[in-house]
């Protein structure tokens, strides 16, 4: 029986501004040279001001979203209170290591608020988690983060981290063949929540 390699690629980012936090992914798909859809969800709400980001596998990654929200619910209704970025990392990283035998295939980002601030972490599919100012993931990542190094400072503002989640994720899409798709889909969380970026703002910049 022949072999079946299935190709996957993304890129997805996220950064920490002064006044938010900043999550962001391009939509395509893809399945070898097939691209399978141009229109790939790959930004997930996963609390009222968590937010989590997917490359790798869509299966998999689908299947890990699922679980983490589960189990954030049943965090809040056990303990009557509303779940850390910290304690949600923890969580995220059990739950992928404990398949460390047959891992999930995604590597994660997860950004948030909480009493703490603002937080970004990377997380790979054994669930090492690493926080940082700035990461990305995906086959895309290495574009993104010539950007991000160029562009990113610790007192970046919301406005002006949107701009270099965009132009980072387009960077990515115009040099990395499996990167792409319809849409570039940024969130931003801050004291407030989670809101996303109209698209028309997101394609102006994007021009």
């Amino acid at each position: 029986m022949q072999d079946i390699k299935l190709k996957t690629g993304t890129t997805t980012v996220g950064l920490v501004c002064k006044d938010a936090v900043i999550v962001a992914s391009e939509s395509k798909s893809t399945m070898g040279s097939l691209i399978a859809s141009k229109e790939s969800q790959k930004v997930y709400q996963v609390d009222d001001k968590i937010a989590l980001t997917t490359a790798g596998g869509a299966g998999d990654a689908q299947a890990v979203v699922r679980l983490l929200k589960a189990e954030i619910n049943i965090y809040r209704m056990t303990r009557n209170a509303k779940i850390t970025v910290k304690a949600t990392i923890t969580l995220l990283a059990n739950i992928l290591n404990s398949h460390r035998y047959y891992p999930y295939l995604a590597m994660l980002i997860v950004g948030g608020h909480d009493k703490d601030g603002f937080h970004i972490y990377s997380i790979d599919p054994v669930g090492g988690a690493e926080k940082d100012d700035f990461t990305a993931t995906g086959s895309g990542s290495p574009m993104a983060y010539g950007v991000l190094e160029d562009g990113y400072s610790k007192n970046i503002n919301r406005e002006d981290g949107i701009r270099l989640a965009v132009r980072s994720i387009r960077s990515a899409r115009e040099r990395d063949v499996f990167s792409g798709g319809k849409n570039i889909v940024v969130a931003v969380i801050d004291e407030k929540g989670l809101t996303y970026v109209d698209k028309k703002i997101i394609d102006e910049i994007a021009k």
